[in-house]
């Protein structure tokens, strides 16, 4: 049995390895995407049951939701008191351990190619469940994708992967996690590609397509197969609702340009103390929580209410602007909320709202309040995230119906354009990353190589050599025809030159006849010294991809890299060389 498993380990994981380093790895990619569902899976019902079980006991009535239902005091108390904690909690970690929610995910994905530490999971998971239990106006869903993208970028780090097929299981396990927060697959899907990784692939399809299949598999198994909103049949009663459509969007387009412009506005105060920022917070959401307490942790039962056409139009319209502010300036000063559960919710009930306004002006034609809430709720999400196909979806799974497409899509893209167009709004997650001095780099030709490894095009045929050599060692090495020779100095490899100039070499000062063996076989060749076409090397490491072996070519000016990995404590493994040119004939080729 040890003998086999060693075989696995030798032979198997190597060759999975060196597959991966390609664009096209659908087999392991698939394999990678299956396992990466069934572990984001199993986080987020952890995370979600962390959640659930103490507010279950703590609030009153039924169900996790039910912040309503507290007496004042304890409304107010609550979210300041968790805001302090928070506050505490985040003032005693590095500032770099503070980030959390999908804008980290993104960042590490643009600046360290999907690595995602352990620390920075278990803060998300403490963070985000302390978030909605003490009554903040928060999200889940931000901190799922958290998790799900960093369970899965783990998995890849503890298998050793290469770079791209880790960034990857990155977007596999944010497809993840939205398919198992809302149980909507498809969106999941979309979400991934068109909100965090920014580019579709067929080759990244299909692993992210099964990861959220997974996902949504296992929670199935545990909260039934359900989506997270229970949705009445809805349908459009008359084209003569079109132009109402049509306001309500450019009214929700032009909350989304607010509740971003707010956003990056409080956010410009992040070089105060985390803790004074978060007490403020937690101050501000005092008057809230006892006025408005529907704005409190998630509000998917306010939510579910407005569907059912259970509340009233200056309720819903005073919950959907009120959640709008607190959650808009909270985030900005540091709350560690997400943000996907506050834009339903704002959607919904100003959807709800505007939607009780045109059974009032036309009550014999106009559609139910749920539907007006359902398309509030798609036309906030797209465009605050600016992702109208991703929204599209989750409008489509939550409801099941296709009814719901053709007036989707209007206002959808109605909104989206309101907001970056008319207000000249990107993604709220693009603003942030903006605001704290990044950009998210997603050009075709920076997609293209990130999407393959230096072990896809590394040339193999090397051979380390020590620098000075007699000519019977430069003939045995000569007789194993390599292509390259790594030049080995002090500290590891130095050069790198062509084993035909060294042949070249031996051949134009082969020895006379007159001399003798002796002579012969002492001479010693110095490889640095003799005429031959040599380049400055420099290490890049076998899982980089070949962005991040271009950006060592800019750094280092050197003219090949030597792709090495670690195999032990201060030992190091020579796989192959890369050449520039090499990553540009690649290029070159993939694009034509």
């Amino acid at each position: 049995m040890r003998k086999l498993r060693n075989k696995i380990t030798e032979n198997l994981i190597p060759v999975f390895r060196r597959r991966l380093s390609g664009v096209d790895a659908l087999p392991q990619l698939a394999v990678l995407g299956l396992l990466s569902g069934l572990f984001t899976g199993g986080v987020i019902l952890v995370f979600r049951l962390a959640i659930e079980w103490p507010l279950e006991y703590f609030l009153p009535g039924d169900g996790s939701e039910a912040f309503e239902e507290l007496d004042i005091l304890t409304r107010a108390i609550l979210p300041l008191a968790g805001a302090i904690g928070l506050g505490l909690l985040m003032h005693n970690l590095a500032t770099h351990d503070r980030k959390v929610g999908i804008v980290h995910v993104m960042e590490r994905l643009n600046y360290h190619q999907g690595y995602i530490s352990v620390r920075s999971a278990l803060v998300q998971f403490a963070t985000g469940v302390s978030t909605v239990v003490t009554g903040q106006s928060a999200g889940r869903e931000g901190p799922a994708v958290h998790l799900g993208a960093a369970i899965s970028s783990l998995m890849g780090q503890w298998m050793r992967l290469p770079n791209n097929s880790i960034r990857t299981l990155v977007a596999c396990g944010c497809a993840a996690a939205i398919s198992a927060s809302f149980n909507t697959p498809i969106s999941g899907v979309i979400f991934a590609m068109e909100v965090v990784m920014m580019e579709y692939t067929i080759a990244g399809f299909t692993p992210i397509i099964l990861a959220s299949v997974t996902a949504a598999v296992v929670t199935q198994a545990a909260y039934g197969s359900e989506p997270a909103f229970s949705v009445p049949p809805l349908t459009m009663n008359s084209l003569l609702e079109i132009p109402w459509i049509i306001a309500i969007a450019i009214i929700i387009g032009i909350a989304a340009a607010a509740f971003i412009q707010l956003i990056d506005t409080t956010g410009r105060h992040h070089h105060r103390p985390v803790l004074l920022r978060l007490t403020i917070a937690g101050l501000l959401m005092v008057p809230f929580a006892i006025v408005v307490p529907e704005v409190m942790g998630i509000g998917y039962d306010t939510v579910q209410f407005t569907i059912d056409n259970q509340l009233p139009f200056w309720l819903l319209l005073g919950a959907g602007i009120a959640k709008l502010l607190i959650t808009s300036v909270t985030l900005g000063l540091g709350m560690p909320s997400g943000v996907i559960g506050p834009t339903l919710f704002m959607g919904a009930t100003l959807g709800g709202a505007m939607g009780l306004i045109g059974a009032q002006i036309l009550p014999d034609m106009a559609s139910s309040v749920g539907f007006y809430a359902m398309l509030g709720m798609g036309a906030m999400m797209g465009a605050v995230l600016q992702a109208p196909l991703a929204a599209l979806m989750a409008l489509m799974e939550l409801t099941r119906n296709p009814n719901i497409i053709l007036p989707g899509m209007l206002i959808i893209t109605t909104s989206s354009l309101v907001t970056s167009e008319a207000f000249g709004k990107k993604s709220l997650f693009l603003t942030i990353l903006k605001s704290q001095g990044l950009s998210y780099q997603n050009s075709p030709v920076i997609q293209a190589l990130r999407r393959v490894s230096v072990g896809a095009i590394m040339d193999r045929n090397i051979l380390r050599t020590e620098r000075f050599l007699s000519r019977e060692e430069a003939r045995k090495i000569l007789k194993s025809e390599p292509k390259w020779l790594v030049v080995e100095g002090s500290s590891g490899p130095t050069g790198l030159l062509p084993a035909v100039d060294l042949a070249r070499y031996m051949e134009d000062t082969k020895a006379p006849a007159t001399a003798s063996e002796e002579d012969t076989t002492s001479e010693q060749i110095d490889l640095m010294d003799i005429p031959a076409n040599r380049r400055d090397i420099a290490p890049v490491q076998y899982q980089a991809t070949l962005e991040e072996a271009l950006n060592e070519f800019d750094q280092t000016n050197v003219e090949a890299l030597y792709v090495q990995r670690h195999v032990a404590p201060m030992i190091q493994r020579v796989y192959g060389v890369v050449l520039k040119s090499d990553i540009e004939s690649y290029y070159q080729y993939r694009r034509s």
